[in-house]
């Protein structure tokens, strides 16, 4: 299932908090890339915050590996997480008239 995982950072969260964990933050985005579950990884252009496509079973499986960036696990951001589906709209193409 794709999941897009919109994030928003949490009160309180200080440029040193995120300055001090980078490069673990990164280093764990790539592994989750590297295993299949970060599929895409994309920065707003209007505010600095990330915008991921996952790919998991579910939006409990998405939300297990959300829990395992640093930034999470340090109360610096949180993800809003959406499930996706197929568009259906293309099957009026193919309909058959009754």
């Amino acid at each position: 299932m794709k999941i897009l995982a919109l994030e928003h950072e949490l009160p309180g969260a200080s440029p040193a908090g995120f300055q001090s964990h980078a490069r673990e933050e990164a280093a764990r985005a790539w592994a989750l890339h590297q295993a299949g579950v970060i599929r895409e990884l994309y920065f707003r252009a209007d505010r600095s915050e990330a915008v991921l496509v996952l790919e998991c079973a579910d939006v409990a499986a998405a939300q297990a590996a959300i829990d395992t960036l640093p930034f999470v696990q340090h109360g610096l951001i949180a993800f809003e997480l959406i499930p996706l589906t197929a568009y259906p709209g293309f099957a009026r193409l193919f309909a058959q008239n009754v």
